[in-house]
């Protein structure tokens, strides 16, 4: 019986902790898979979350050549958990986007996405 007891403390205390990890706001799609950005225009990149993302308490950095992190401008897009990004005129060469989003329940994701810029 106590061996039971024990599976059974032991199965919902696994199932709590997955409920938990789900909660992060994970990248699931981002429009740079599909679209290039081309040098020497302005541009914009969508991210789409798998939750709402708090933009007021997220931040969005184009890193560059030298680790240098330009903060960039983001907004809500058309659909739940979709952010666009909105970049700058670059140069070609190769880029990244770092971001810190808060998912609309207080978990915080970070990550990179690596991306090259075309002529």
């Amino acid at each position: 019986m106590a061996r039971k007891c024990c599976l059974l403390l032991s199965l919902m205390l696994c199932c709590s902790q997955a409920n938990l990890a789900s909660a992060h706001a994970v990248v699931t799609d981002y429009s740079l898979k599909i679209t290039p950005v081309h040098a020497h225009q302005a541009d914009k990149v969508t991210l789409t979350f798998n939750s709402r993302v708090e933009l007021g308490l997220s931040q969005m950095f184009l890193v560059s050549k030298g680790d240098k992190h330009m903060p960039l401008q983001i907004s809500h897009g058309d659909k739940q958990g979709q952010v666009v990004v909105m970049l700058p005129a670059l140069d070609s060469g190769d880029y990244a986007l770092k971001f810190k989003v808060f998912a609309a329940d207080g978990h915080l994701t970070e990550d990179v996405i690596h991306f090259s810029v075309v002529q």
